[in-house]
Order: C-alpha cells, then structure tokens, then sequence
C-alpha cells in the first residue's frame, strides 16, 4: 500500500503519539487503579502514624523522589561548613541523648544551606524558603536536624509533597521560569490550597530573601519528641537563631546581586570562615509536656503552624560554631545526605503526617541520587560512632567485610555481630484506630496563623510584603489565579488583600470575609533582633586620585576593629595616588562591583578625588543605589561634596561645622581631624542593618 509523503504514519509516530498524555481522564495510579483522595496519607487514625501499606502514597512519593539525577529535586543549590555544637548544661530531665547531656562535649557537625526551587546552576539570591540542615557527628551514632529558614511549610500532609514541588518548580512545558516562584503554576496551587497561606505569608516576607546565611534564623519545623533515660516525653520545637541577628536583603538588591555576584551568599560564608570570622548560631527548644499537648489551640502535629513565642519561650541550650571550610565541594557539600529518621537515643518523632513521609521520602532519595544503599559510607556521611551489621554488597561499598556469615543468629561467626546492649528505643505510645484517609479536624484552621504572622510584623516589613504579593501575582499571565489568590488573602486581612489587589489589577474585595482577630506575636518580626553587631559587615569606601590617606586609615581601622570589611574602590585597579603623595592600592575597580554587594558606602575627604568622584558616574550611582536601599552612608570632609552632586531630592546633605559630626536619614557626615564620632556614628548605623525608616519614593531608579 502506497502513502503520501503528507499522510505518512509509521510505527514510530504511532508511538510517539500514544506517548502524548493530555491529563484529562480520572487520576490513577500507574497501574491504573482510580484514585480519589491524593491529599491525604492513610494512617492508623486521623492523628495516627502512616502506615506502610499505603500502595498510592509510597507510590507517589518513591516517583517524585527519583524525577531528578544526579542534583537534588530540590535543595540542589547549597553551601556547607563543618564546626561543632557543644550544650550549656545537661539536658537529662527530657533527654538521654548523651551530645545534649554532656556540657564538655564538642559534637563535631557538618551544615548544608540552600535554596528550594532552583537548580544548582541558579542564584542564591533568588525569593526562596533556605535550608538549614545540621548533621551532628555523635558518639552514639549521627543525627540530622533537618530544617529550614522558616518555621512552617506549605503543606500538612507530605502526599501532597510532589504537587507542590511541581507547582513551584518551572512549568513542564518549558522549563521557565528558573528558581522563580512568580510564575501561574505556583499561585494556581496556592489559590486552590489554602493551607499554604500561612507559609506564603512567610514566603512574601523579608525571612525569603536573608542578607546571609550568617544572619539567617533555621528551624526544626516540625514537633518532635524528646525522650529521657526513662522513657518520659516531652514535645520539641528546634529553633536555631543567629548570633549577628536576623537580616535581609530588599526584593530590587537581591535582583541585582543575580546578576552581580550569583554566588553571593555561599561567598559571604565562605569568606567569613576563611576570615576567621566564624558564624555562631544558638539552639532553642520550646519544651511542651505531652499533658499539654492540646493546650495552645493549634495542632502540634501540623506543620504548617507554629507555637507563638509569647505561650512556650524558647529555651536557648547551646552553640555551634562553623569554623572550617569544606575541601572539595562535591566530595562533601554536594554528596552529604541528609535524613529526618537519622536520630540518636533520646530523640524521636510525632505523628506529624508530613514528618512521616520525610522519613521515608529522604532515604528513598539518596538511594537514587547516590547510586545506592552505602551512601552513608561516604566521609562526609560517615558517622564516628562504630559500625557492624550484616548489610553487605550493592553499589559503592567501601568496606571489606571478612568471613562466613552475613546474617542473624548465626553460630559460624561466632554470634557476631552479636544484638547491643541499650539500643535506640521508640517511645511508647498507644496507637489505635480505623484506618482513613482523611485530616484530622484540628489541622483545618488555614488562616487565623496567617494573620497573626501579619499583625506581628512591622510597617517597612509590610510594605515589603505587599511589594512581594504584588511582584509574584504580576507574573502571572491568569486573571483568575491572582483574583482567587486575592480572594484567600481576604481571609488573612481585608486591608492585605485590598492592597494587593490595587497592584495587581484585580477588583479589591469590598467586605473582609472574617474580622482580623487582633494578636501578633512580636517575636516573629525582624525589626526585634539582634542589631548590635558589625561583624563580617562589608563597606565600600570609595576614592580617587588625591584621597585623603588619614581618612582611608581611620575608616578601614574603625570597621576592622569592629570586625566589617573596609575596601577601597577605585575608578581603575591599581595604585591610587593620595593628597599627601604616598600610594594607596585599590582594593577592586567600581566597575567589577556594585553598592549591592555592600552593607554601606564610604567617602573619604581628598578635594581632588572628591572631584573626580562627583563627575563620575559610576560613582554617584553607588551612593544613590545605596541610599534607595536603606544602606548607611557616610562622607568625611570633601567627600561631602560628592552628595550634593547626587539626583536625590530626599538626601538633605547636612554640611557639619568643623570637628561636628552630623547624622541625618542614616547619612552621617563630618569635617575637621578628628573622625572618631563619624566612624562611630556609621558602626552604629551599620548595626542597625539598615535605615528602614529612610523614606525612598521620590529616589529615581
């Protein structure tokens, strides 16, 4: 039989045509059972444990889990640091876990950060939940603390894990956008699943885009379970918190900075370590007796809320120190393998349905992305706690096992490895129940933590959130996602969702759909941290030709001695020459940098550098891009010409008098010998992060 060219059909376009799947039939299992309840796990009860029969739940998970090799589906791009973690005072009244019960312990620790969505190739910059992952080296074995920056998660229940990622992962069709949450997809699932209002709140804040990892809180997320040497528990919440404080970048800085320096934050850790200038984080626990465990009005088994500071104090019990660089980033940054069930005695877990599938979703993962079941003989996985089972074989297995018998009992090998004295026990607790697939009643709150997120945060952090609602929601090309997303804002607060309704070219809703119940938790705002610290801190002192040498001296000494990073940007590379003629090197030239990757900017006296610099394009720029970010500026003699050449209408350049330092909008300026109150003055505005209160609106672009 003859065909056309134009009507031609062989077998191999048959097949590519069968291939083709539109999604429109009813959803299934991949062996075509019908399916009609994906978004929730079956458990023994509806606050019961998952149970391992659960055919559709491991099937969808084990499919997601094995999408990508090699990188990681998610939490591809990171950066690690070893250290150690050592506890105040013992711990044993909630746990036997002997690293949190020995104050003279140093418990060696491996620490993974991360981005989410983007892959490896991404910037770290982008708006993203961050991972805080912690891998503690024990003596009775290791234990992964696997956080995040954020206390809760978009989802309840971990069925819907793989949903979500492919929401906010690039849409399928094309690959775009990349480590971008604006995009329909996402908010499609967001309008759709009003249990993730509580963590977009989150999302949409300041917490999403940190200035570092150094100044980047981390979180257990989940509740877990302490246990003591009798068997006694009680409920915890992990929190990690800074030492410098809790400090972000703003949303148009961090979009710069992709393109600056896209490998900003793991440089920050990376140089700060090389300094000598070791990030330090505390642990905090929020102890909960089991007799309180339905004494807060929140489920503690959900995970997409938190326990307000303000009810259970977080107790601090220890520090750890990152004080040692990785030696080769695959060996140990890229092939760490992180897992919530590895825990040590005197931890365990609750019946949270998503910490459930984590504990079978993350050795699922490695067993793909590490090409095996020996991951964990890799040095950067290798416990320091002796090992002997009788596991043997598959790929990647480092050690040479010797004799007869790989099983037990056995008598050939002498009964050995022989069953341990005081091993890891489960807590013991009654489990009963009919087996559903259904979420407890207790977990259907969605909004009420929203709010108090909202009312807790303040003015310049909301302003930042609208900015967020608006920049995400005006990606998307459907008026119906932004419209029903608007629509679930409502019931987080009328005035919130009215607001980012005016941005996004959507009706504002006229009515609020529930009053704004009024509580806040002060705690979860970032204008309450930590801002007594310059350490680390970076400046951009910037010069010319004929600079004043003292001036240079006194701003690099009086930020060194605080512990910031003074550094002098030159219109060129090279040897500057100074007033009084001796040569000062430049540190970089302004054009291979940017006032972004800076915490403030500096300008020296010098009236022949003071001239070139106002002339200079480049370098008027970095002053005005600073001050649209809230960053602290300061000039010293001369170097205050320079801002009055400056287009900022808002900058009122204050003109000291001789030996007067003035400080006005976090600029501070000064003229005479004498620099002490200036260089103090910019420490003290440094500390502060930034000049939240600086107003910007008539700042040109």
């Amino acid at each position: 039989m003859s065909e056309s060219p134009q009507g031609r059909t062989d077998d191999k376009d048959r097949q590519l045509d069968d291939d083709r799947v539109d999604s429109k039939g009813a959803l299934t299992t991949d062996t075509g059972v019908r399916v009609d309840d994906t978004d929730n796990s079956l458990s023994a009860g509806e606050r019961g444990p998952t149970l391992l029969e659960d055919f559709q739940f491991r099937e969808k998970l084990t499919h997601f889990d094995h999408e990508r090799i090699p990188e990681r589906v998610v939490h591809a791009r990171g950066a690690g640091a070893y250290g150690y973690f050592q506890v105040y005072e013992s711990l044993a009244d909630y746990t036997r876990a002997e690293f949190l019960c020995d104050p003279s312990l140093k418990t060696p620790v491996f620490v993974r950060f991360s981005t989410v969505a983007g892959s490896r190739g991404s910037s770290d910059t982008v708006r993203d939940v961050r991972g805080f992952a912690t891998k503690f080296y024990t003596r009775e074995g290791n234990y992964d603390l696997v956080g995040n920056n954020m206390p809760v998660f978009f989802i309840q229940d971990g069925i819907k894990f793989p949903d979500f990622v492919h929401a906010v992962k690039p849409e399928p069709h094309n690959e775009i956008p990349q480590a971008q949450s604006a995009h329909d997809t996402l908010w499609d699932f967001v309008g759709l699943q009003p249990e993730t209002l509580h963590m977009m709140m989150w999302l949409m804040s300041d917490r999403a885009i940190p200035r570092s990892y150094r100044t980047m809180q981390g979180f257990g997320v989940h509740t877990f379970r302490l246990v003591d040497a009798e068997g006694r528990g009680t409920f915890v919440k992990f929190h990690w918190t800074p030492r410098l404080g809790t400090h972000s970048l703003v949303w148009d800085e961090t979009q710069r900075i992709a393109g600056k320096d896209p490998d900003f934050n793991r440089r920050d850790l990376w140089e700060a370590i090389e300094r000598g200038q070791y990030p330090e984080y505390e642990l905090g626990m929020q102890l909960i007796p089991e007799s309180d465990e339905h004494a807060f009005g929140v489920d503690l088994l959900d995970p997409t809320k938190i326990v307000p500071e303000e009810e259970v104090p977080v107790t601090p019990v220890g520090r750890m120190v990152l004080d040692r660089n990785p030696d080769n980033f695959f060996a140990e940054t890229e092939q760490v393998a992180f897992h919530t069930a590895n825990v040590v005695p005197g931890i365990d877990f609750t019946n949270d349905p998503l910490l459930q599938a984590r504990n079978f979703s993350y050795l699922d993962t490695q067993l793909i992305r590490l090409g095996g079941p020996n991951f964990q003989q890799l040095p950067v996985n290798r416990p320091v706690a002796p090992v002997d089972n009788d596991q043997r074989d598959g790929y990647g297995q480092h050690r040479v096992h010797r004799g007869a018998t790989s099983y037990y009992p056995n008598s050939l090998g002498g009964g050995c490895p022989a069953l341990g004295s005081d091993p890891y026990r489960h807590h013991q607790e009654r489990v009963d129940g009919a087996k559903v697939r259904e979420r407890s009643k207790s977990f259907q709150d969605h909004y009420s933590q929203a709010t108090l997120f909202y009312n807790s945060l303040s003015d310049w952090e909301r302003g930042h959130l609208v900015e967020a609602f608006r920049f995400e929601l005006g990606k998307c090309d459907t008026h119906q996602v932004r419209e029903r997303v608007v629509e679930r804002l409502n019931h987080v607060d009328h005035g919130l969702a009215r607001d980012v309704a005016a941005g996004v070219g959507v009706d504002p809703p006229r009515h609020e759909a529930v009053p704004n119940h009024g509580r806040s938790s002060p705690a979860l705002s970032q204008a309450r941290t930590a801002m007594n610290e310059i350490t680390g801190r970076t400046v951009a002192v910037l010069a010319a030709d004929g600079v004043d040498a003292q001036d240079v001296e006194a701003l690099r000494g009086s930020m060194a001695d605080g512990g910031a990073v003074a550094e002098v940007l030159a219109p060129h590379d090279g040897t500057l020459r100074t007033a009084d003629g001796t040569p000062l090197e430049a540190d970089r030239a302004m054009g291979t940098v940017s006032s972004v990757l800076y915490d403030a900017v500096a300008l020296p006296g010098g009236a022949d550098s003071a001239a070139e610099l106002s002339s200079d394009g480049l370098a008027l720029h970095f002053v005005v891009e600073a001050f649209k970010h809230h960053k602290p500026i300061a000039a010293l003699d001369d170097g205050v010409d320079v801002l009055s050449h400056t287009a900022l209408p808002d900058l009122r350049v204050a003109v000291p008098a001789s030996g007067q330092t003035v400080v006005d909008q976090g600029v501070a300026t000064h003229r005479g010998a004498d620099h002490g109150e200036l260089t103090r003055a910019l420490a003290s505005l440094l500390a502060g992060h930034r000049v939240w209160d600086r107003e910007t609106g008539a700042v040109p672009a």
